[in-house]
């Protein structure tokens, strides 16, 4: 067993797809309300109560016969208990027919007082699209239903994309106290106080959690607020000194790269005075204050070293190591690893790098340049961070060039946001979190190839001119550009805030990778024999699979146990996220602040349903 202690809660600045729900009233930047019509009204409610009496029936047959041959079920936890993707007719029946007597769902009804139903384009498609309610043995749910047009079908429609998704057990709502009862029980002269019983609370002195979560990002944080604020005891541990370290610690000039309406973490929006791009030192110290806000518990300076499953007691013992060097054992009956996307740094090899002089540093340790001025740097890689690095090297007077390995997907930020554009429709953005899940992943696919066939018209002169000085362009595979590239594999592209410029103009230097014979103590030898002179080599190269942490904190078998985790499988669903894994007890959550406030709502229903909460 490893103990090797994994360096944990390593944030991304990059985005991925939005999915889900919120629990806020927040409205994206917009006054345009979207207007539902009286005819989608009446084709959602015919399809509905067609959809409906098949359920009540168990007629599996005529249930699917309701969708197009092409068409796709989403389920988030209501019918199947778990996150995941069916396509087609068939499969679609085999797996409503193995649901439906255990999940035992009422009908589905147009929900009041959200976004009325209406005919909007999705995907490439004309689609009626209607958010849904419903009732299940196991709690309360929320749906999608995008139909498209079928003069045979119900109402004139047939189901495209179906998505059903659990908002709440059943009892949720009598949770807890009331804000009365809660004011009653504060005051009691001569006893303990608040700030006493926060502090038994997060000590831990006489007892474990229940769940055991390791990294103190947006993931951490957002499942461990799901679950605290249900009443689940949960403990989340970070080695780094302050809460929002994870984002304070990197480069100095980073901001995120999509806007804040669509990043606000469960039960506490931004205020609407932030800026549109939040910089990092603003949402570490949010950080600090959300876990003060909600009371999540939380021990900094603190790592996970060792640990192993009890299959006898299913639970874990775990060895956790504190700020004072002591090393305390926990047992808890769920472990989630919310250490992101890209949890160890890859440090790179290359021939003659031993011999190198200068200083060589990884991307997550570069800080800015200043240091820099008048010298000359290298920096390997040509994703979001190294061009950022760059752009900041550059900034402060250092001659610089970067090193290119494989061609890189670039969008201009501005046209990056396209993908969002769900969130600018006027909608309340729990609305437009619902609807966004309604994304299978072939319905993706076609989405990202529009999306990047239309941001490339606009950002095409500065593609043209970056191809001219050399730059290597992809569109990502599929053409689908930088959502479906972070999926997959987590990076591969750039964001244009002035960097691609500087490289088309000369001001950054451009060098690819195959050109390079080896290092040398001054630099980097081309095969042509030249000598390009450095004194600093940043290595934006990427960051082992999660799975490398389980590996080194658990050891081979769990890691073997478990497997790949990111990327997508076969369903087109992310792997081993969210949702149960190999390993009993073992969870994982990462991904933008948009993924961590969706999916931390079905992650944490999961484990309550486990629990038997």
């Amino acid at each position: 067993m490893s103990a090797v202690a994994p360096r944990l809660a390593t944030a991304s600045a990059v985005t991925a797809a939005p999915f889900e729900m919120m629990d806020t009233a927040v409205t994206a930047p917009s006054s345009i309300a979207p207007v539902g019509s009286m005819e989608a009204t009446r084709a959602a409610t015919e399809w509905l109560q067609a959809f409906n009496a098949a359920i009540a029936g168990r007629d599996v047959n005529a249930a699917v016969a309701l969708f197009v041959a092409d068409g796709h079920w989403r389920d988030l936890v209501a019918f199947t208990g778990s996150i995941g993707t069916v396509s087609g007719q068939a499969d679609i029946a085999r797996t409503l027919a193995g649901c439906l007597n255990h999940s035992a769902p009422g009908e589905l009804t147009l929900a009041a007082g959200r976004t009325p139903a209406r005919w909007v384009t999705r995907a490439g498609r004309e689609v009626l699209e209607a958010i849904l309610d419903f009732r299940t043995a196991q709690g309360i749910g929320s749906g999608v239903l995008r139909a498209i047009a079928d003069p045979q079908g119900p109402g004139g429609v047939r189901a495209w994309v179906l998505v059903t998704a659990l908002n709440a057990l059943h009892g949720d709502d009598r949770r807890g106290l009331s804000r009365e009862q809660a004011l009653d029980s504060s005051r009691e002269f001569g006893g303990e106080n608040w700030l006493d019983r926060r502090n038994q609370a997060r000590a831990y002195v006489d007892h474990d959690p229940d769940v055991l979560i390791i990294g103190a990002g947006q993931a951490g944080l957002s499942i461990a607020a799901r679950l605290s604020t249900a009443g689940v005891d949960t403990l989340v541990i970070d080695r780094e000194s302050r809460i929002g370290d994870n984002w304070r610690q990197r480069y100095h000039s980073l901001t995120l790269h999509n806007e804040v309406h669509v990043n606000h973490l469960p039960y506490m929006p931004f205020p609407p005075t932030w800026p549109t791009f939040i910089p990092k030192d603003k949402l570490a110290n949010w950080f600090e204050s959300y876990v003060e806000s909600l009371e999540i518990n939380c021990w900094t300076q603190t790592e996970l070293t060792d640990g192993h499953w009890d299959e006898a007691e299913h639970r874990w013992t775990l060895s956790i190591r504190r700020a004072d060097g002591s090393v305390r054992t926990i047992r808890p009956r769920h472990l989630v690893f919310a250490c992101g996307v890209s949890a160890i740094p890859k440090r790179v090899q290359a021939p003659g790098l031993d011999d190198f002089r200068g200083t060589v540093m990884h991307s997550g340790d570069f800080n800015d340049g200043r240091h820099w001025h008048g010298k000359r740097a290298l920096v390997l890689g040509t994703g979001n961070s190294a061009h950022d690095v760059a752009q900041d090297l550059h900034s402060h007077g250092v001659k610089v060039s970067m090193i290119q390995r494989s061609p890189t997907h670039v969008v201009s930020l501005r046209q990056a946001q396209r993908v969002y554009s769900l969130y600018t429709e006027g909608m309340p953005i729990d609305d437009s979190d619902l609807l966004a899940t309604a994304m299978p992943y072939p319905v993706l696919l076609e989405a990202y190839k529009i999306f990047t066939a239309l941001s490339k018209q606009v950002d095409q002169p500065l593609l043209d001119r970056l191809a001219a000085s050399g730059f290597r362009l992809t569109a990502g595979e599929d053409d689908t550009g930088f959502q479906m590239m972070y999926l997959r594999r987590g990076g591969g592209y750039y964001f244009n805030v002035g960097c691609s410029d500087l490289i088309a103009d000369g001001k950054i230097g451009l060098i690819q990778y195959s050109d390079i014979d080896c290092f040398v103590p001054e630099g980097v030898k081309m095969k042509d024999g030249t000598v390009i002179g450095a004194d600093l080599l940043v290595t934006a190269t990427g960051y082992y699979n999660p799975n490398e942490v389980v590996r080194r904190a658990l050891g081979d078998a769990v890691a073997d146990r478990v497997g790949e985790v990111w990327g997508l499988d076969h369903d087109g669903e992310v792997r081993n996220m969210w949702r149960p894994t190999a390993q009993p007890g073992l969870w994982f959550t990462a991904g933008s602040l948009a993924q961590c406030r969706i999916y931390s709502r079905y992650l944490a229903l999961q484990i309550r349903m486990q629990l038997g909460a």
